[in-house]
């Protein structure tokens, strides 16, 4: 059951911060691999269009067939882009890998992941409210 539109969204986005930590964790464990280059998880696109074609708005999900109709939701199935980073300084034997670059990330994707995290229960814990309070009437 969805609690709201913005909560697929939240799940989608907490999905991908977990697929980019395997990015970046890869290019840390290939940090001494000839010829080796940086790869990222590109989102933000997808992130936006999605945004755009979707109704934000907090709505309850539909549970009766007497109920209004719901605004459609995000593909549960999205898809991120695998690309190599070009233009970064190559070490002699071609891997183009930076450790403090790639820490710098990993701590960022955490700090958003548990951002995003906090956003889900929230968000849970806002529609728990919602329906214990129509219990009691």
């Amino acid at each position: 059951m969805e609690a709201s539109s913005v909560t697929n969204l939240l799940f989608n986005n907490l999905n991908f911060r977990g697929e980019r930590q395997k990015v970046i964790s890869s290019n840390i464990a290939n940090i001494n691999t000839p010829g080796y280059k940086t790869k990222e998880l590109m989102f933000n696109e997808q992130m936006n269009e999605a945004s755009k074609n979707m109704n934000l708005k907090l709505e309850l999900a539909n549970t009766n067939s007497k109920h209004l109709p719901l605004s459609s939701s995000l593909d549960q199935k999205q898809k991120y882009n695998m690309v190599e980073i070009k233009g970064l300084k190559e070490q002699n034997d071609g891997n183009n890998v930076n450790l403090d670059t790639q820490m710098a990330e990993m701590s960022k994707n955490k700090m958003l992941f548990d951002a995003i995290q906090s956003s889900i229960k929230k968000d849970s814990r806002l529609f728990r409210s919602v329906i214990e309070s129509s219990a009691k009437n």
